[in-house]
Parts: C-alpha cells; structure tokens; sequence
C-alpha cells in the first residue's frame, strides 16, 4: 500500500491535525532522511500554510490540538508539540504544553528544527507599505535601480508583472524588466493594486 493511502485510510480522509476533509496533503514532519507512515501526517491546507508560516497562526484554529496532541503517530505529536510552543503565549496552549509528552527521541526530533522557538510570527514577503506580495503579483518600483552586471537602469513608477517570491530571503523578489529576470529588493516596491 502506497503511503498515501495508508495515511488516508489512518486519518479517515480527515486532516490529522484540525480533522478538516478538504484539500489534504502529506506533510512530512522535518527533518527526516525518509518518508514514512510514522514522520509524515496528513493535513489541510489551512494547517499546512500555518505549519510551514505562509499564513498567520490563527490561535482559533489550533484549539484543535487539544485533540491532536495525543494522537498515537509521532508525527502528529510532534507538529502538536511544535505549535503549541509557537502559541504558548496563549494560556490554553500553554496548559496543553504543561501536559504533552514526548519520550527523549521525540523531543529530540522536535527541537531539531527550531521551530519551537519561534514565535508565532510568519516570514512574508512584503512591500515597502508592509502589504504581503504573493508569487504572481504585479508591483510598481518606488525608486530608479541600476541592475548589477547591466545596463538596464529600471526607473521609478516601472510595473513589473508576475513577479515570484524569493524562497529564502523575504527581502527579494524575482521580475522581469525589459525580458530580463532581475532580483529586486522588496523595500523599493509597492504592490499594485487589482
């Protein structure tokens, strides 16, 4: 059986985390050097946004892991253990923390990533008016740029179109000016509105 359906039919066609039916995916719990039933969860879209912060942690949303969290699958506690620590600012979250627990080898995996020491803040690229650019938006250059290795000078008020985000550094984004990709950094953008 293929591990998809293996987590499928564990889950009940239901998010293993906030028990949603809709737009499920495998996430596999970092780090790990394989993928197996016991490290990889099934989660919404909604959860996984959040998991991995592309999306503002909704603390709402997550008094579910008052259930999850003592789930039998290491990787569901783990991603419980993780979040919980992200919002232990929260008093239900940290009364749950007081109360999970993971054996030495699962708190070991669950600190590997650092996630637990974050706070809930999400890295998101934004303009330089702190509006939130996603892959595909078209931005307006607030201030003339030479670009490095050319003699393209990108001016001011210049629209660039489908721009995607850097994955690594939420200070850049990719574009194109004239047929050439560029690297811009975010803070002489606006994002255009639709």
């Amino acid at each position: 059986m293929k591990l998809n359906e293996l987590l499928l039919k564990r889950s009940e066609n239901k998010c293993e985390l906030c028990k949603s039916e809709e737009s499920l995916n495998v996430y596999e719990v970092p780090p790990q050097t394989y993928s197996d039933q016991d490290n990889c969860i099934l989660i919404c879209e909604k959860c996984q946004l959040q998991v991995e912060k592309k999306a503002e942690l909704d603390s709402n949303h997550w008094h579910c892991l008052n259930e999850s969290m003592w789930s039998e699958v290491p990787g569901v506690q783990i991603v419980s253990w993780r979040l919980l620590n992200r919002l232990k600012q929260e008093s239900w979250a940290a009364d749950n923390l007081d109360m999970i627990y993971l054996n030495d080898e699962a708190l070991a995996w669950a600190k590997a990533t650092g996630d637990h020491e974050n706070d809930a803040a999400v890295d998101l690229h934004k303009d330089s008016n702190g509006a939130i650019l996603q892959n595909g938006d078209t931005v307006i250059l607030t201030k003339s740029l030479d670009v490095k290795g050319s003699t393209l000078n990108a001016r001011m008020g210049t629209v660039v179109k489908n721009i995607r985000l850097v994955p690594d550094n939420t200070e850049q984004i990719e574009g194109k000016i004239e047929g050439q990709l560029i690297v811009i950094l975010t803070k002489y953008l606006r994002k255009q509105n639709a």
